[in-house]
C-alpha cells in the first residue's frame, strides 16, 4: 500500500507540474501554430526523451550518493525540498498569463527529427527540471524501494509528458480549449503550488 501512495503521489505532482505553463508548454504552442499539429505532436516526443534523461541521472546520481555517504544524501534531499517548496510559493504568487494564438505567425513545416530536437533541447537545458526531478526522487529513492516502483513511475511520466503536450498541440489553438485554460489558470497554479509545498515538506521531514 506504501508503495502504491508513492507512485501515485509522484504522478499525481508531474502531472500538476506539466498542467503548469513553462518553457516546454510554450514550445508546444508556438511549434503547433508556427508550423502544424503533427510538428508539435514530435515537439511533445522530444520533451518526453529529455524527461527520460533528467530521471536517469537524477536515479543514478541519488543511488551512488546513497551508497557512498547519508549525509551529502539528506544535504541534497533539503536542497531539493526547498526548492519544491520555493517553486510552490512562487505557483501560488503567480499571475494567470494568457498566450494569445495571435502572437504566432504560419511559417513552413520542419521535419519530425528537427521538432523531436528542438523539444528535446528545450527540456534538457532548463536546469528547473533538474532541480525539480531531483526534489520529487529524493521522497522515493531508499535503499528499501522497489526497483519496479521507481522504474513503473519513470515510464508513465515519460509517457504522460509526450501524451499531455500532444494534447496541448492538437487543442490548445482552439479558441474556446484557450479561453477554457486560462479561465481556469489560476486555479492551477495555485493547486500546483500547495501540493508541491506540501511534498517539499514532506521530504525535508522525511527520514531516509
Amino acid at each position: 500500500m506504501e508503495n502504491i501512495i508513492i507512485f501515485g503521489t509522484i504522478i499525481g505532482i508531474h502531472l500538476l507540474a506539466l498542467i503548469s505553463p513553462g518553457p516546454d508548454f510554450v514550445m508546444a504552442i508556438k511549434n503547433s501554430l508556427q508550423y502544424s499539429r503533427k510538428t508539435g505532436m514530435w515537439t511533445a516526443v522530444g520533451f518526453g526523451l529529455g524527461i527520460a534523461v533528467h530521471i536517469s541521472y537524477c536515479l543514478a546520481g541519488l543511488a551512488l550518493i546513497i551508497s557512498k555517504s547519508i549525509i551529502v544524501f539528506n544535504g541534497i534531499k533539503l536542497l531539493g525540498a526547498g526548492y519544491l517548496i520555493y517553486i510552490g510559493i512562487k505557483s501560488i504568487l503567480s499571475r494567470a498569463s494568457v498566450i494569445k494564438v495571435e502572437e504566432f505567425q504560419q511559417k513552413q513545416n520542419i521535419t519530425a527529427g528537427q521538432a523531436i530536437r528542438m523539444g528535446f533541447l528545450t527540456n534538457i537545458l532548463n536546469p528547473k527540471a533538474t532541480l525539480f526531478f531531483l526534489g520529487l526522487f529524493t521522497l522515493v529513492i531508499n535503499p528499501q524501494t522497489p526497483k519496479i516502483i521507481i522504474g513503473v513511475s519513470s515510464l508513465v511520466m515519460v509517457i504522460n509528458t509526450i501524451i499531455w503536450f500532444s494534447l496541448v498541440a492538437t487543442f490548445f489553438t482552439q479558441k474556446k480549449v484557450q479561453n477554457i485554460f486560462s479561465r481556469f489558470q489560476g486555479i492551477f497554479n495555485k493547486t500546483f503550488g500547495g501540493l508541491l509545498i506540501v511534498l517539499g515538506i514532506k521530504i525535508a521531514l522525511s527520514r531516509k
